[in-house]
């Protein structure tokens, strides 16, 4: 009995010892299911490092545009009210923020109709507000084009399925299957990954340019106001 269950346990270390690189074999990593995913992967990743570039470049710019003093309009008012345009000038043009530009615009026509001077600094910020949405149309479209280009993939590779299948007439075989649906799945997969990043990164600079669209609203009307000061006094 005893050297039965000897017997049993080295069938089963042995047993398991065979299956143990099998198991091995079936670990498959990112990289080696990106590359098996077929051509479309590549169209997928150039699509992400697109989506990347453009969210990386917008997030710098949109943070360095929202960086400024806080003391920036309480200076630009003692200045303007003491006569000091130059200096005025000068302090917005240290500043590289879309809102230092828009109070330069308005301090340069000084001197103008006030309807004049808010129609400039209106103007100046749809330009701002132009420059810091360029290149989220492209990141919307990246964010929309992904999954479905990786649903492509999936019609594709069940084409391709189902192709070897009418052509391998009664000799089927479960290989003959898996490569058209590991590629369809693969690009399924590539495509929804490709397409959240692109939406989220989307959705946050939205709301980041949004925040600085009401920041420059709000120092338009601070500085309007600003201007009609003596007039009340």
């Amino acid at each position: 009995m005893i050297f039965n269950l000897l017997q049993t346990v080295v069938d089963t270390t042995a047993l398991t010892e065979a299956v143990a690189p099998v198991q091995q074999e079936m670990k498959l990593s990112l990289i080696d299911m990106a590359t098996k995913g077929g051509w479309l992967m590549i169209v997928l990743l150039l699509l992400s490092v697109i989506a990347i570039y453009i969210f990386g470049s917008k997030w710098w710019m949109i943070r360095k545009a929202s960086s400024i003093d806080k003391h920036f309009m309480k200076d630009i008012h003692d200045m303007i009210h003491e006569g000091k345009i130059k200096s005025a000038i000068a302090l917005c043009q240290k500043y590289d923020s879309p809102v230092a530009r828009l109070v330069e615009k308005g301090i340069e026509r000084i001197g103008r109709p006030l309807q004049d001077i808010q129609t400039a600094v209106e103007n100046m910020g749809n330009v701002e507000v132009a420059r810091l949405e360029k290149g989220l149309p492209m990141l919307a479209t990246i964010a929309g084009g992904a999954p479905m280009i990786g649903f492509l993939g999936t019609v594709t590779g069940m084409i391709e399925a189902f192709f070897r299948m009418s052509t391998a007439g009664n000799n089927i075989d479960i290989t003959l299957l898996s490569g058209g649906i590991y590629e369809a799945m693969v690009t399924t997969v590539g495509g929804l990954f490709v397409g959240i990043i692109a939406y989220f990164g989307y959705n946050f600079l939205t709301s980041q340019i949004s925040n600085l669209v009401f920041k420059m609203e709000r120092t338009t009307i601070e500085f309007i106001d600003m201007l009609q000061e003596p007039a009340t006094k």
